[in-house]
């Protein structure tokens, strides 16, 4: 392991030797981790213009850090850059380039925040893109559907209550009523990311850092997230989703 790998693991400054091969092994999580790189950038620009704001980063650092930010980016996204081994996750991955392609100024970037609010920005991102590509998935099928029902308003079929067949009906409005319940998915997930616009960068390890930064003074346009409120409720909602879905249908 050479010195700048040791520099960027958050752990073990005050042991002789590192882990167990085996310990090492267990703790790496870029295998899946790694899609998280591109929002791991995106919050990277909005800290670097937080520290820029408190004068921690001069106009000519914060130059050289967009533009390293920028090429690392499109690196990522062609698939040139990848972690190696001793990249424990994708924030030291992408703090490990960084370094490489800006040197000692690259570090100045750990100021002021901590990997809990870097992880919990990530999730977010992730999470609202996730749930933005879903609903505009769900969209499109009630697209098709809402197709099939114009074309099947005259068609007649058979109702159905309490497992028995009942009243006839139109085709096309017991295929509508599917679009119905599926926009009223859409809702939730609306509903949701409205609440999980808020970003956590700016809160440290716990409560906030003693660098002269503040969230409201974050540039969140870069995250497209309002300075996060609270803490608590990171990913309870996004996971319990689907399961209340459908038992609300």
């Amino acid at each position: 392991m050479n010195s700048n790998e040791e520099s960027i693991r958050l752990w073990g400054g005050r042991f002789a030797s590192g882990p167990a091969d085996a310990m090492a092994a267990l703790s790496l999580s870029t295998h899946f981790d790694w899609r998280l790189a591109p929002y791991d950038l995106q919050q990277t620009r909005a800290h670097a213009h937080v520290l820029a704001r408190a004068d921690l980063l001069t106009d000519d650092e914060l130059g050289a850090i967009e533009q390293a930010i920028d090429e690392l980016s499109a690196e990522v996204a062609d698939g040139t850059a990848v972690p190696i081994p001793a990249d424990e996750d994708v924030h030291t991955a992408i703090e490990r380039m960084l370094v490489e392609k800006l040197g000692d100024l690259g570090g100045k970037l750990r100021a002021g925040r901590s990997r809990n609010d870097q992880v919990a920005t990530d999730f977010r991102l992730f999470l609202r893109d996730a749930a933005a590509l879903i609903a505009s998935a769900v969209l499109d099928l009630i697209d098709a559907i809402n197709i099939q029902a114009d074309k099947h308003v005259d068609t007649q079929s058979p109702g159905f209550t309490h497992l028995q067949h009942a009243q006839p009906l139109s085709f096309g409005h017991e295929l509508a009523k599917h679009s119905h319940a599926l926009l009223r998915d859409v809702d939730r997930l609306a509903d949701w990311d409205k609440r999980a616009a808020r970003s956590p960068l700016g809160a440290g390890a716990l409560a906030g850092s003693s660098c002269n930064s503040s969230p409201s003074k974050s540039r969140w346009n870069s995250v497209s997230m309002h300075p996060w409120r609270t803490r608590s409720m990171r990913l309870a909602t996004a996971i319990s989703w689907p399961s209340s879905a459908s038992s609300a249908r």
